[in-house]
């Protein structure tokens, strides 16, 4: 492979090389021409990375029913890894956040090991009492990874290799000298990939991602368990989603006072009782020896923020940012 390099030579202006007077903007004492070479690239640097362009699947059809959007959701986090340690649990921190910035109601969060009937029963039970269940984890090539086995178990269907996804997972491993040399037993493996309950919902969300998002009953959406493609996938689906309509998100007031949580305790208590009824919630978070978030929550942004108003001056406080709030949480 060839590079084009760029060499800049110098010569001193001569009569015949002058710029002409009316033409001279500023004093050239010299100028310079460009040649290109040809000169061997660097056979130790990378290969530029293929850019992909698969298509992005259709709008489906509202799952829940036309004019009707998500309003509970739930999460089934699953992995020997995070249950015993090894693999700190990052995605149903995300999905709470996700939730909350699209005004859902996130009621539930359950961690369950890599096995068959766990994850049967409890993808069935939280199908029947949420509207958006997500899993997370045990889609990889590996013997413990059951996820599709288990919810095709739960769901009554049979299990099928889906071939557009195959497609695309052979196409983006081409480039892979690690893949392209795979034995046919490897390359099974990595088909247990692509195997899907048969009547799922295949939703691809993105141009350059081979794994699909695989919904189940309309409302069960399996991820995988890498922190990055969860979150990437699962930015990618909220087009895809019935989401509440902006006036049915949330808006949060955080107000920090150096106080301790014993003080202000009977204010808060009362303070709930008063706002209740107008859908305000009222949260109290401690920093240890530092002092307390209180965080109002409510759908009404100007009536939250006039509240916070109200907090912050009993309690001798002061309104803070989501950023400044999330800054001084993450510093502990």
């Amino acid at each position: 492979m060839l590079a084009v390099r760029t060499v800049a030579f110098t010569r001193p202006v001569t009569q015949a090389s002058r710029v002409h007077p009316r033409l001279r903007l500023t004093p050239v004492h010299s100028v310079c021409t460009t040649r290109t070479m040809s000169v061997p690239a660097d056979p130790s640097a990378p290969p530029p990375a293929p850019e992909w362009n698969f298509s992005v699947s259709d709008m489906p059809p509202n799952p829940l029913g036309e004019g009707r959007w998500i309003k509970t959701a739930a999460a089934l986090i699953i992995g020997d890894e995070i249950l015993n340690g090894k693999t700190l649990d990052r995605n149903s921190n995300y999905f709470a956040r996700f939730c909350f910035e699209n005004g859902i109601e996130l009621k539930r969060i359950e961690v369950i090991p890599d096995d068959e009937d766990e994850i049967v029963a409890a993808s069935r039970r939280l199908v029947q009492t949420h509207d958006f269940v997500i899993s997370s984890g045990g889609i990889g090539p590996t013997h413990d990874d059951i996820t599709y086995a288990s919810l095709a178990k739960a769901f009554g269907q049979p299990l099928a290799h889906h071939q557009e996804t195959l497609r695309r997972m052979v196409e983006m491993s081409k480039a892979r000298i690690d893949i392209a040399g795979q034995s046919a037993e490897q390359r099974t493996a990595r088909e247990r990939m692509a195997l899907f309950p048969a009547r799922a919902e295949v939703l691809f969300i993105a141009p350059d991602v081979w794994v699909p998002v695989v919904r189940l009953e309309g409302r069960l959406c399996v991820f995988p368990g890498i922190p990055r493609l969860f979150q990437r996938m699962l930015d990618g689906l909220a087009r895809f989603l019935p989401l509440p309509p902006a006036s049915e998100r949330p808006f949060r007031q955080q107000v920090f006072t150096t106080q301790p949580e014993s003080s202000i305790a009977p204010y808060l208590t009362e303070l709930q009782a008063r706002v209740k009824a107008a859908g305000v919630r009222v949260g109290s978070y401690p920093l240890l020896q530092r002092g307390v978030y209180v965080a109002l929550i409510g759908r009404d942004k100007d009536a939250v923020r006039a509240l916070g108003v109200e907090v912050a001056e009993a309690l001798h406080g002061r309104m803070v940012s989501e950023e400044e709030a999330m800054k001084e949480k993450a510093g502990l």
